[in-house]
């Protein structure tokens, strides 16, 4: 499903053409084809009480996400690009052309949109529940909330899997999202998890296991390889869900201030890890109310998509495998052998593994992403 970008995303095209069609102009297309709305600004202005800032959700770096009712009585959720900058109106044609192509329980549905002059705004399915940021982190204030229980979080990540294993493998172009973390993980009525916000997205023609790309996303879920060469591979989405693993198990955020200084979650893990001193890795707010045996499979599964090699992460297909074993048959993760990584030794061995375009190889990748492992050990 494609949506036409010169009509709906290009502000010169648009002036320059007939206007982007009303949904009366669509109604002969079956709802199969086209299956979101295009909303006229006077529908969302009343919607939102004009951009009401009560009816504020959330902001981001690209715009602000407003609550809204429509006529018929639906509640939306409807994004309003802040600046009519390049960056700006790329986010909106990837993240509508995005959401227009998937099709699962596990994302976010696109409700429609609308693109005129100034305005570019995204109406999505409304979360009553915010994002999984706001429940671990304790953005919801009063006595009353409570953090989430297992269970709720071991659904959360079964299901985030599968959203993210649909990207990767069964539609064409592939998808790789590179913004998978806490805050885009929404939640719905019954706390079901949708991934949201595609503004960063790539579609990945077939063939392709990878390219470079300048870097987007946020620091603390970004594999090495992205973070330092702008390597962007399927395996980026997987390192970022298994660091969103270990904060949804332990409650600890990504980056952390210990005395001035910043550590990640994985320096504060895998020490557990290596001890085996699972219960010490669950969110105290828990008391105690985890299941170890499931503890312990999220976690072995969240190191393994944590590889420093990206050849040695799983694919997201495996991941679900392994969680489905480890949460609803409760059978360890399968574990590949651990082996310490050497340093490199000597002067030049960097060089020695790069490729002749002065391209890191992936050698190097797994040499110099396992070196960072064991300095985080």
């Amino acid at each position: 499903m494609k949506i036409d970008k010169y009509c709906c995303v290009s502000r010169k095209e648009h002036e320059d053409s007939s206007p982007c069609p009303s949904r009366s102009s669509t109604t002969s297309i079956p709802a199969e084809q086209y299956p979101w709305e295009i909303f006229t600004l006077k529908e969302l202005l009343r919607a939102t009480n004009n951009f009401h800032i009560k009816n504020k959700l959330g902001e981001g770096g690209f715009g602000t996400v407003y609550w809204g009712r429509t006529a018929g009585g639906g509640e939306i959720a409807v994004k309003r690009l802040k600046l009519m900058t390049e960056k700006a109106e790329m986010e909106f044609a990837v993240e509508v052309e995005v959401l227009g192509r998937v099709r699962h329980k596990n994302l976010l549905g696109l409700r429609g949109y609308h693109a005129s002059g100034a305005e570019r705004l995204i109406v999505y399915e409304y979360m009553p529940n915010r994002s999984l940021l706001c429940h671990l982190h304790s953005r919801f204030s009063g006595a009353d909330h409570r953090p989430l229980d297992w269970r709720r979080r071991m659904r959360i990540a079964l299901e985030s899997a599968a959203g993210i294993s649909y990207l990767h493998h069964e539609i064409s172009p592939r998808i790789i999202h590179r913004d998978i973390k806490a805050s885009n993980i929404l939640l719905d009525a019954k706390f079901r998890p949708k991934v949201a916000d595609f503004g960063f997205a790539k579609l990945v023609p077939d063939g392709v296991s990878h390219f470079t790309t300048r870097v987007k996303g946020t620091f603390g879920y970004l594999a090495p390889e992205y973070a330092m060469w702008g390597r962007v591979s399927s395996g980026c989405d997987v390192y970022s869900f298994g660091i969103l693993l270990l904060e949804l198990v332990s409650g600890r955020r990504p980056l952390e201030k210990i005395a001035g200084q910043t550590r990640e979650i994985l320096h504060w893990a895998m020490p557990l890890v290596e001890r085996g001193r699972w219960d010490q890795l669950a969110d105290p707010r828990l008391s105690g109310r985890v299941d170890l045996a499931q503890l312990r499979s999220v976690v072995i599964t969240a190191v393994r998509c944590t590889e420093g090699c990206p050849e040695r992460r799983p694919a997201m297909r495996e991941v679900v495998e392994m969680l489905l074993a480890g949460i609803v048959t409760r059978r360890p993760a399968v574990q590949k052998e651990v082996v310490k990584p050497e340093r490199l030794e000597g002067k030049g061995e960097k060089e020695k593994l790069m490729s002749g375009d002065d391209q890191p190889s992936d050698q190097y990748y797994c040499i110099r992403g396992n070196m960072d492992m064991e300095m985080m050990r």
